[in-house]
C-alpha cells in the first residue's frame, strides 16, 4: 500500500528523505488525500482545519531533521 505524505513547500530535504524511504510525497497545497501532513509550523491554524477535514496527523517539522520527521511518520503506523 502506497503511503502518501503531503509536505509543505520549502521542506525539500524532508521531501527527499521521505521519497528515498519509499513514500509518495505530494505538495500540501495539492488537495490530495494524504496519510499525514508535514508543515513548517507557520500555518498551523489553517492546516489544522484542513487536517481535521481529512482526519490525518499533522507533523510540525519545526526544528526537526528529515530523519526525525521520517521516524515520527513511521512511528504512527507501528502502533
Amino acid at each position: 500500500m502506497e503511503k502518501i505524505i503531503a509536505v509543505e513547500e520549502g521542506l525539500t530535504p524532508i521531501k527527499r528523505c521521505l521519497e528515498k524511504n519509499g513514500y509518495h510525497v505530494v505538495d500540501l497545497q495539492s488537495g490530495r488525500k494524504a496519510a499525514a501532513m508535514v508543515i513548517s509550523g507557520g500555518d498551523e491554524n489553517m492546516l489544522g482545519i484542513q487536517a481535521m477535514a481529512q482526519d490525518v496527523p499533522v507533523i510540525d517539522a519545526r526544528g526537526m531533521r528529515p530523519e526525525d520527521v521520517l521516524q515520527a511518520i513511521e512511528g504512527r503506523w507501528q502502533h
